[in-house]
């Protein structure tokens, strides 16, 4: 009788590095520690200097209450960077210097420093791939299933599927058309148990949108 093939096994998302012989990149879930930052299951930072020191070299002037919300299976190569709220300068006097920040007398006028414009949080979907030293700039959302190219410096929301490129980055296209985005977001298999993902990764990796729907769990 002939012995069954064992079932599938699935990947293990809370190993911090997932490619023991590339000790470059690393899952930023498992990583993280700032209750201002959320990460899905598999997203990857990719740097060949220190990838563990994401939060503080890739997340910049991260002072809150803004959160930077990623989502899962999103790819991040070297040098990407979210700029966060707290990079703002007040503008409407004659000088944006943060003065009460240096100390002294100075700090008694912090109150010139609260209230400033906030975009809110950056948010980012599922199944993003972000090219060697993007910049994403503070409340930019990018839609799931999106690349941005590298060197780009986001400015403004990306839709589902669309790939941006340049500085300020623009829409180069999308990369499917309305009705298949459609489909592909109602399919949304980065939410597909483990088991039924894993028995899956070639049709999720190369198959057709109307190949991804037939094997989407019933």
């Amino acid at each position: 009788m002939p012995v069954p093939a064992p079932a599938p096994v699935p990947a293990d998302p809370t190993v911090l590095r997932p490619m023991p012989d590339q000790p470059r990149v690393v899952l930023l879930k498992p990583l993280v520690t700032s209750p201002l930052i959320e990460v899905g299951e598999f997203s990857y930072y990719d740097d060949p200097d220190d990838p563990t020191a994401f939060e503080t070299r890739n997340v910049l002037y991260h002072y809150g209450p803004e959160k930077l919300v990623i989502g899962k299976f999103c790819a991040l190569g070297t040098g990407t960077r979210f700029v966060m709220n707290g990079a703002n300068h007040r503008m409407d006097g004659p000088s944006t210097f943060p003065f009460p920040t240096m100390g002294g007398s100075w700090s008694a006028h912090f109150d010139l420093l609260t209230g400033l414009p906030s975009r809110g949080d950056t948010v980012v979907g599922n199944d993003v791939w972000f090219g060697h030293g993007a910049t994403v700039l503070p409340g930019v959302r990018i839609g799931h299933g999106a690349i941005i190219g590298a060197g780009a410096l986001v400015t403004a929301d990306v839709p589902d599927y669309g790939v941006v490129g340049g500085n300020p980055a623009r829409l180069l296209r999308t990369r499917y058309d309305e009705e298949d985005v459609a489909r592909l977001l109602a399919v949304a298999w980065w939410d597909w148990p483990a088991e039924h993902l894993t028995a899956h990764i070639r049709t999720i990796m190369s198959g057709s949108v109307a190949d991804l729907e037939a094997a989407a769990p019933r």
